[in-house]
C-alpha cells in the first residue's frame, strides 16, 4: 500500500461530488471548515449540478471533476462533498492508471466506500473513511472533535502516535491486518463483481445507517456467504444508528460472532457524531479482551 503525502497548513484541497446533490448552504459551511483547518478549498462543478433527482451531475460529469482533482498538482486532498448514492457507477470508468500515478489524501465515507474499495485495491492507495463538508461539517454547530480527528489523521505535523478508539468486546482476541471496509449496504452490492472487497487477513470495518434489524440481518448474511467474515482476521463494528446492539443482538451474534474471530461493536466513526477518521489500506491491531475495554489501535502513518 501506497500512503499519500500528508497534507500541511495552506494546501489547497478539492471538493468534489461522486454521489447525491449538495445542498449550496451546508456546502457553504462545510467550505469554511475546511478553511478554519487552514485549507484552500477548490470546489469542483460536480458540487453545484444534479442529473435527475438523486445524482450530483451525470456519471461523465462526476469522473471528469474526480480525474481533474487527482491530475491537478496544485490539489494536494480530495474531499467528498457527501454520500448518498452515485459513486459506485463510476468505477467502471475511473483512470486507475491516473489515480495511482497521482496519489494524493482522499475522505469521505457512506456511499463513498464504493470509491475507497477500489482506490486501496486497485491503486494500492492509503484512503481515509472521514467526514464530509456537506454531510459532517454542513450544520450550523460542526462537531469539533469530528474536525479534530481529521485534523490528526491528514495533517503533517499532527500525526506522531497511534490513535486507540475504543469499543465493546463480542468475542475475544487480538488481530492485525490492514484495515478495510465502511459502509455495509454498499460493501454488499459490490459482491459478485469484479470490485468486491478483499477481507482475507484484513480487519473488517462495517458501518449502516437507517436501517431496519432484518435488513441487517440480510446485509451481513450475504457477507457471511460470501465468505467475508471467515477470510476476515478481526472485525470492527462502528456506529448502526439509530439501531444498537441490542436490537440488532441476532444478527451480530449468530452470523459474525459466530465466526470465531476478534470483534468488536461500537468505534464511534460513520454517521454519527463525533466521526473519528479512519485510515483504510494502513494496519490497524484489533485488541478485544473480556474485563478491559476493547481498541482498535491505528498504527502511524509514514510518509
Amino acid at each position: 500500500m501506497q500512503t499519500p503525502k500528508l497534507l500541511n497548513k495552506g494546501d489547497t484541497v478539492a471538493i468534489t461530488a461522486a454521489s447525491g446533490i449538495c445542498d449550496a448552504a451546508r456546502l457553504e459551511k462545510g467550505i469554511r471548515t475546511l478553511e478554519d483547518l487552514g485549507l484552500l478549498v477548490k470546489v469542483m462543478d460536480s458540487c453545484f449540478t444534479s442529473h435527475g433527482k438523486y445524482l450530483a451531475g451525470n456519471d461523465n460529469l462526476r469522473i471528469r471533476d474526480l480525474h481533474k482533482a487527482f491530475a491537478d498538482n496544485r490539489i494536494k486532498g480530495i474531499f467528498m462533498a457527501r454520500g448518498g448514492y452515485g459513486a459506485g457507477r463510476l468505477l467502471p470508468y475511473l483512470d486507475y492508471g491516473l489515480i495511482s500515478r497521482n496519489r494524493k489524501v482522499f475522505v469521505g465515507f457512506s456511499d463513498v466506500t464504493a470509491l475507497h474499495i477500489v482506490l486501496n485495491q486497485i491503486c494500492k492507495l492509503t484512503t481515509f473513511h472521514g467526514p464530509m463538508p456537506v454531510s459532517c461539517f454542513g450544520s450550523t454547530n460542526p462537531d469539533p472533535i469530528t474536525a479534530a480527528s481529521l485534523a490528526e489523521s491528514v495533517f503533517q505535523n499532527t500525526v506522531t502516535k497511534p490513535k486507540k478508539l475504543p469499543a465493546t468486546v463480542l468475542y475475544p482476541g487480538r488481530a492485525t491486518g490492514l484495515l478495510t471496509g465502511g459502509n455495509l449496504s454498499v460493501i454488499a452490492s459490490l459482491l459478485g463483481t469484479s470490485y468486491e472487497i478483499k477481507t482475507r487477513g484484513r480487519i473488517l470495518f462495517l458501518e449502516e445507517t437507517q436501517e431496519e434489524p432484518y435488513r441487517v440481518d440480510r446485509l451481513l448474511l450475504q457477507l457471511k456467504l460470501a465468505g467475508k467474515f471467515k477470510d476476515a482476521a478481526g472485525i470492527a463494528f462502528g456506529d448502526f444508528s439509530p439501531e444498537s446492539l441490542e436490537t440488532l443482538h441476532i444478527a451480530i451474534q449468530e452470523l459474525v460472532v459466530s465466526e470465531k474471530k476478534p470483534t468488536i461493536w461500537g468505534l464511534p466513526c460513520g454517521h454519527t457524531s463525533p466521526n473519528f477518521t479512519l485510515p483504510l489500506g494502513m494496519p490497524v491491531t484489533l485488541e478485544a479482551e473480556y474485563h478491559h475495554p476493547a481498541n482498535l489501535h491505528i498504527h502511524h502513518l509514514f510518509c
